[in-house]
């Protein structure tokens, strides 16, 4: 979003970024100082550069104390509810203060509220989908999986889809979560049916550390949240880290493992055992960090723009998604293109595992192998962002398309 933003203020677009309270707070508080307050740095720099940027915060609802991911249900069930009236009042006010202009909204795909808001404005609506088209696909044509029973999928073992336009044959284990196993996490269905209907930062010191390590050498750990606050499976990959004896920058949030942050998920001892070899921090310029020469692999939980990422800087990938569009992520990295390992093959990650599959993706011929195949997909993916490139063809006809729309409301 901070990336478009920037992109669409460069083409004359006066951009108004709305992030939620939490969020800003969580950031925050994850640097230790009040990193937002300068409305981020990359926007700071942006307006110093002429492009007309303002950073406005909105609630979610519920007070900055509240455990958005153990409530999970109630915090969505809510902000269905309530959260469009909160959005309608931003953009009242926002209007108000620019009379003249012509307006739009842009908001995840997922998001059930714009579609309303900009009929009762007169708005154009820009959807913006943050995963793959291939997910954007499945979810487009759930109801094809419903006429073949494959949403939800009550078969037993594995059956293969090859109907839904625009997806090679896939099988049912690499549907995201919430088509394998709805009845797990049912705000997920809601969510994307809802969706569907409408249809930076401060820097850690990790860099200095980084540029202190021999190239290649280092393993950049980062799962989301959820995935952190599993203690078992981070005590495990302490331990396979520990045992691989690579150098590695681990992401941990200490927000969401408890009261005594990393200290209750970490076996003890640990920091001191690790010294100069590994370095946990909260949060860091996750592009900047996959762009230095000594990074030489990626343990990631496969979000979209992760994987898109660590293509941009040809860093291979060791898999271990969790839900959402990761499962479905994680088989386009391993299967289809060839650019990383999974972590496990079973149910139960396994330190002795885990330090076996770090070995395979920082050292050897499996190594030098996924190197040559992620330098070919990074090759297509600049060229793609090139001058005349496929990426910057499609954006600048998005603006041409964005500008006849306002045009039209204009009349």
């Amino acid at each position: 979003m901070i990336n478009l933003s920037t992109k669409l203020a460069s083409k004359g677009f006066t951009i108004t970024f709305v992030q939620t309270e939490f969020i800003h707070h969580s950031i925050s508080k994850a640097h230790h100082h009040h990193l937002l307050s300068a409305d981020f740095d990359i926007f700071t720099e942006a307006r110093k550069s002429g492009l007309d940027i303002r950073y406005t915060t909105i609630s979610d609802g519920f007070p900055l104390d509240f455990d958005r991911h153990l409530n999970g249900d109630l915090f969505w069930e809510t902000m269905f509810r309530d959260f469009p009236d909160r959005v309608d009042e931003v953009v009242a006010r926002t209007m108000k203060d620019e009379e003249e202009s012509c307006f739009f909204i842009i908001a995840d795909t997922l998001c059930s509220w714009p579609a309303t808001i900009a009929k009762k404005y007169n708005m154009v609506n820009v959807s913006l989908w943050t995963a793959p088209a291939t997910v954007f696909s499945i979810n487009y044509h759930l109801d094809l999986l419903k006429q073949n029973g494959h949403f939800p999928f009550t078969g037993d073992g594995e059956n293969h889809i090859n109907y839904i336009p625009g997806v090679q044959s896939i099988s049912t284990r690499d549907l995201m979560s919430y088509i394998q196993h709805p009845n797990i996490k049912p705000v997920l269905v809601q969510i994307t049916l809802k969706g569907f209907d409408q249809e930076p930062l401060a820097e850690s010191d990790c860099t200095g550390w980084l540029h202190s390590k021999p190239p290649g050498s280092v393993l950049y750990v980062s799962f989301g949240s959820f995935a952190q606050s599993n203690k078992q499976l981070t005590a495990e990959l302490a331990h396979g880290l520990l045992s691989s004896e690579v150098h590695f920058v681990w992401i941990i949030r200490p927000d969401v493992v408890g009261e005594n942050g990393i200290d209750d998920i970490l076996p003890i001892g640990f920091e001191d055992v690790i010294k100069d070899r590994g370095l946990i921090v909260p949060w860091c310029n996750q592009n900047r960090v996959l762009s230095s020469p000594a990074i030489g692999g990626f343990l990631t939980h496969c979000g979209w723009n992760s994987i898109m990422e660590s293509i941009w800087h040809g860093v291979p990938m060791i898999c271990y998604p969790f839900y959402v569009d990761q499962p479905t992520n994680r088989k386009l990295v391993v299967d289809d293109w060839k650019i990383g390992i999974n972590l496990c093959e079973g149910e139960r990650v396994t330190r002795e595992e885990v330090a076996s599959k770090i070995n395979v993706v920082m050292n050897g011929e499996k190594s030098a192998e996924l190197k040559r195949e992620i330098k070919k997909v990074s090759e297509k993916l600049h060229d793609s962002l090139g001058s005349g490139g496929s990426s910057e063809r499609n954006f600048n006809r998005f603006v041409d398309d964005l500008k006849a729309k306002l045009c039209e409301k204009q009349k």
